[in-house]
Protein backbone atom coordinates (compact mmCIF):
# COMPACT_ATOMS: atom_id res chain seq x y z
CA UNK A 1 0.00 0.00 0.00
CA UNK A 2 1.24 3.48 -0.78
CA UNK A 3 -0.02 6.89 0.23
CA UNK A 4 2.83 8.85 -1.32
CA UNK A 5 2.00 12.55 -1.75
CA UNK A 6 -1.27 12.12 0.20
CA UNK A 7 -2.10 14.35 3.16
CA UNK A 8 -3.83 12.75 6.14
CA UNK A 9 -5.40 14.26 9.25
CA UNK A 10 -5.63 11.94 12.24
CA UNK A 11 -7.49 13.10 15.33
CA UNK A 12 -6.53 11.70 18.71
CA UNK A 13 -3.07 11.09 17.26
CA UNK A 14 -1.00 11.65 20.40
CA UNK A 15 -1.55 8.14 21.76
CA UNK A 16 -3.37 4.84 21.40
CA UNK A 17 -5.15 3.98 18.16
CA UNK A 18 -4.69 7.51 16.84
CA UNK A 19 -0.93 7.40 17.22
CA UNK A 20 -0.72 3.93 15.68
CA UNK A 21 -2.81 5.20 12.77
CA UNK A 22 -0.63 8.26 12.24
CA UNK A 23 2.41 6.02 12.11
CA UNK A 24 0.81 3.56 9.69
CA UNK A 25 -0.26 6.30 7.29
CA UNK A 26 3.08 8.12 7.48
CA UNK A 27 4.90 4.83 7.03
CA UNK A 28 2.95 4.35 3.79
CA UNK A 29 4.22 7.72 2.56
CA UNK A 30 1.56 10.20 3.66
CA UNK A 31 2.17 13.64 5.11
CA UNK A 32 0.36 13.30 8.44
CA UNK A 33 -1.17 15.99 10.62
CA UNK A 34 -1.34 14.77 14.20
CA UNK A 35 -4.42 16.43 15.71
CA UNK A 36 -4.84 16.20 19.46
CA UNK A 37 -5.83 18.30 22.45
CA UNK A 38 -2.75 17.18 24.39
CA UNK A 39 0.03 19.53 23.26
CA UNK A 40 2.94 17.90 25.07
CA UNK A 41 2.34 14.33 23.93
CA UNK A 42 1.24 15.48 20.47
CA UNK A 43 4.41 17.45 19.87
CA UNK A 44 6.55 14.56 21.11
CA UNK A 45 4.72 12.07 18.88
CA UNK A 46 5.26 14.26 15.82
CA UNK A 47 8.90 14.87 16.73
CA UNK A 48 9.53 11.14 17.15
CA UNK A 49 8.00 10.41 13.75
CA UNK A 50 9.99 13.18 12.08
CA UNK A 51 13.19 11.83 13.63
CA UNK A 52 12.39 8.47 12.02
CA UNK A 53 12.11 10.08 8.59
CA UNK A 54 8.34 10.41 8.44
CA UNK A 55 6.48 13.56 7.36
CA UNK A 56 4.50 14.64 10.42
CA UNK A 57 3.26 17.81 12.08
CA UNK A 58 1.38 18.31 15.32
CA UNK A 59 -1.46 20.85 15.33
CA UNK A 60 -3.62 21.29 18.44
CA UNK A 61 -7.35 20.71 18.29
CA UNK A 62 -10.32 20.42 20.60
CA UNK A 63 -12.89 18.49 18.58
CA UNK A 64 -15.68 19.80 20.81
CA UNK A 65 -14.90 23.47 20.07
CA UNK A 66 -15.86 25.10 16.75
CA UNK A 67 -13.24 27.86 16.97
CA UNK A 68 -10.50 25.32 17.69
CA UNK A 69 -11.53 23.22 14.70
CA UNK A 70 -11.51 26.27 12.42
CA UNK A 71 -8.05 27.30 13.61
CA UNK A 72 -6.84 23.74 13.14
CA UNK A 73 -8.12 23.64 9.58
CA UNK A 74 -6.37 26.88 8.70
CA UNK A 75 -3.05 25.68 10.13
CA UNK A 76 -3.32 22.28 8.44
CA UNK A 77 -4.00 23.85 5.05
CA UNK A 78 -1.12 26.27 5.57
CA UNK A 79 1.20 23.27 6.02
CA UNK A 80 -0.20 21.27 3.09
CA UNK A 81 -2.54 22.62 0.39
CA UNK A 82 -5.23 19.98 0.75
CA UNK A 83 -6.37 17.03 2.86
CA UNK A 84 -6.85 13.67 1.14
CA UNK A 85 -7.60 11.49 4.17
CA UNK A 86 -9.50 12.16 7.37
CA UNK A 87 -9.24 9.60 10.16
CA UNK A 88 -11.62 10.55 12.98
CA UNK A 89 -10.06 8.58 15.82
CA UNK A 90 -10.43 10.90 18.84
CA UNK A 91 -12.95 9.68 21.36
CA UNK A 92 -13.53 8.93 25.02
CA UNK A 93 -15.57 6.61 27.19
CA UNK A 94 -15.93 5.30 30.72
CA UNK A 95 -17.77 2.25 32.03
CA UNK A 96 -20.55 3.34 34.37
CA UNK A 97 -24.20 2.26 34.85
CA UNK A 98 -26.61 4.47 32.92
CA UNK A 99 -28.57 5.37 36.07
CA UNK A 100 -25.39 6.87 37.57
CA UNK A 101 -24.62 9.05 34.54
CA UNK A 102 -24.99 12.80 34.85
CA UNK A 103 -26.17 15.09 32.04
CA UNK A 104 -22.63 16.51 31.95
CA UNK A 105 -21.30 12.99 31.36
CA UNK A 106 -23.79 12.45 28.53
CA UNK A 107 -22.75 15.71 26.88
CA UNK A 108 -19.05 14.90 27.07
CA UNK A 109 -19.63 11.47 25.55
CA UNK A 110 -21.78 12.77 22.70
CA UNK A 111 -19.62 15.83 21.97
CA UNK A 112 -16.37 13.87 21.80
CA UNK A 113 -17.56 10.71 20.08
CA UNK A 114 -20.28 11.91 17.70
CA UNK A 115 -20.29 15.67 17.23
CA UNK A 116 -16.48 15.81 17.08
CA UNK A 117 -16.17 13.61 13.97
CA UNK A 118 -19.09 15.41 12.36
CA UNK A 119 -17.56 18.85 12.95
CA UNK A 120 -14.03 17.88 11.86
CA UNK A 121 -15.35 16.24 8.71
CA UNK A 122 -17.42 19.29 7.83
CA UNK A 123 -14.43 21.57 8.30
CA UNK A 124 -12.26 19.59 5.86
CA UNK A 125 -14.63 18.07 3.33
CA UNK A 126 -15.04 20.99 0.91
CA UNK A 127 -11.60 20.47 -0.61
CA UNK A 128 -12.36 16.80 -1.21
CA UNK A 129 -15.56 17.70 -3.01
CA UNK A 130 -13.76 20.26 -5.16
CA UNK A 131 -11.02 17.77 -6.11
CA UNK A 132 -13.52 14.90 -6.42
CA UNK A 133 -11.26 12.70 -4.36
CA UNK A 134 -10.95 11.77 -0.73
CA UNK A 135 -11.08 9.14 2.01
CA UNK A 136 -12.93 9.55 5.29
CA UNK A 137 -12.56 6.90 7.97
CA UNK A 138 -14.58 7.16 11.16
CA UNK A 139 -13.76 5.15 14.25
CA UNK A 140 -16.88 3.93 16.00
CA UNK A 141 -16.98 0.86 18.25
CA UNK A 142 -18.56 -2.54 18.39
CA UNK A 143 -20.53 -1.02 21.27
CA UNK A 144 -22.31 1.00 18.59
CA UNK A 145 -23.23 -2.17 16.71
CA UNK A 146 -24.45 -4.44 19.51
CA UNK A 147 -24.51 -2.35 22.70
CA UNK A 148 -22.24 -2.66 25.71
CA UNK A 149 -23.00 -3.07 29.41
CA UNK A 150 -22.15 0.12 31.28
CA UNK A 151 -21.63 2.09 28.07
CA UNK A 152 -25.18 2.98 27.10
CA UNK A 153 -24.71 6.60 26.00
CA UNK A 154 -21.30 5.76 24.52
CA UNK A 155 -22.97 3.00 22.48
CA UNK A 156 -25.60 5.48 21.31
CA UNK A 157 -22.94 7.98 20.23
CA UNK A 158 -20.94 5.34 18.38
CA UNK A 159 -24.12 4.05 16.74
CA UNK A 160 -24.60 7.61 15.55
CA UNK A 161 -21.11 7.55 14.02
CA UNK A 162 -22.07 4.43 12.08
CA UNK A 163 -25.26 6.06 10.78
CA UNK A 164 -23.34 9.26 9.96
CA UNK A 165 -20.81 7.18 8.00
CA UNK A 166 -23.44 5.42 5.91
CA UNK A 167 -25.45 8.54 5.16
CA UNK A 168 -22.42 10.65 4.29
CA UNK A 169 -21.13 7.86 2.05
CA UNK A 170 -24.32 8.11 0.00
CA UNK A 171 -23.95 11.89 -0.34
CA UNK A 172 -20.26 11.82 -1.21
CA UNK A 173 -20.22 8.92 -3.68
CA UNK A 174 -20.92 11.28 -6.61
CA UNK A 175 -17.71 13.15 -5.72
CA UNK A 176 -15.55 10.01 -5.55
CA UNK A 177 -15.14 10.51 -1.79
CA UNK A 178 -15.42 7.26 0.16
CA UNK A 179 -16.63 7.15 3.76
CA UNK A 180 -16.12 4.04 5.86
CA UNK A 181 -16.14 3.03 9.49
CA UNK A 182 -13.89 0.86 11.67
CA UNK A 183 -15.39 -0.62 14.83
CA UNK A 184 -12.73 -1.76 17.29
CA UNK A 185 -13.43 -4.16 20.07
CA UNK A 186 -11.55 -3.76 23.37
CA UNK A 187 -8.09 -2.45 22.48
CA UNK A 188 -4.93 -2.19 24.55
CA UNK A 189 -4.84 1.58 25.01
CA UNK A 190 -4.34 3.89 28.00
CA UNK A 191 -8.08 4.57 27.98
CA UNK A 192 -8.94 0.90 28.43
CA UNK A 193 -6.17 0.37 30.99
CA UNK A 194 -7.85 2.97 33.23
CA UNK A 195 -10.89 0.73 33.72
CA UNK A 196 -11.18 -1.71 36.68
CA UNK A 197 -9.40 -5.05 36.27
CA UNK A 198 -12.66 -7.01 36.63
CA UNK A 199 -13.99 -5.36 33.47
CA UNK A 200 -10.77 -6.04 31.56
CA UNK A 201 -10.86 -9.73 32.43
CA UNK A 202 -14.52 -9.93 31.43
CA UNK A 203 -13.73 -8.39 28.04
CA UNK A 204 -10.96 -10.93 27.46
CA UNK A 205 -13.16 -13.88 28.40
CA UNK A 206 -15.88 -12.67 26.02
CA UNK A 207 -13.46 -12.36 23.09
CA UNK A 208 -12.95 -15.64 21.17
CA UNK A 209 -9.28 -14.78 20.56
CA UNK A 210 -8.88 -14.23 24.33
CA UNK A 211 -6.91 -10.99 24.12
CA UNK A 212 -7.28 -7.30 23.43
CA UNK A 213 -6.54 -5.81 20.03
CA UNK A 214 -3.24 -4.04 19.55
CA UNK A 215 -3.64 -0.42 18.39
CA UNK A 216 -1.63 -1.32 15.28
CA UNK A 217 -4.25 -3.93 14.33
CA UNK A 218 -6.96 -1.29 14.31
CA UNK A 219 -4.65 1.03 12.36
CA UNK A 220 -4.21 -1.66 9.70
CA UNK A 221 -7.95 -1.57 9.02
CA UNK A 222 -7.86 2.23 8.79
CA UNK A 223 -4.93 2.00 6.38
CA UNK A 224 -6.98 -0.30 4.13
CA UNK A 225 -9.78 2.24 3.89
CA UNK A 226 -7.28 5.09 3.34
CA UNK A 227 -5.51 3.35 0.46
CA UNK A 228 -6.70 3.03 -3.14
CA UNK A 229 -7.04 -0.72 -2.53
CA UNK A 230 -10.49 0.16 -1.18
CA UNK A 231 -11.40 2.59 -3.97
CA UNK A 232 -14.77 0.89 -4.64
CA UNK A 233 -15.66 0.40 -0.97
CA UNK A 234 -17.86 2.97 0.74
CA UNK A 235 -20.47 3.08 3.49
CA UNK A 236 -19.05 -0.04 5.10
CA UNK A 237 -18.54 -0.96 8.75
CA UNK A 238 -15.62 -3.23 9.61
CA UNK A 239 -15.40 -4.85 13.03
CA UNK A 240 -11.89 -5.50 14.33
CA UNK A 241 -12.66 -7.30 17.57
CA UNK A 242 -11.15 -10.78 17.64
CA UNK A 243 -14.57 -12.27 16.99
CA UNK A 244 -16.29 -10.52 19.89
CA UNK A 245 -19.28 -9.46 17.79
CA UNK A 246 -20.13 -11.90 15.03
CA UNK A 247 -23.25 -10.27 13.65
CA UNK A 248 -24.41 -9.12 10.21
Amino acid sequence: MTLKHKVAVVTGAASGIGNATARKLAGAGAHVVLADINKETGEKAAADMTAEGMSAKYIPIDVTDAASIEAFRDQALAWQPGVDIIANVAGWGHIEPFVKNTPEFWRKIVDLNLMGPIAVTRALIDGMIERESGKIINIASDAGRVGSLGETVYSAAKGGVIAFTKSLAREMARYNVTVNCVCPGPTDTPLLAAEPEKFLEAFKRATPMRRFAKPEEIADAILFFADDTSSFVTGQVLSVSGGLTMVD
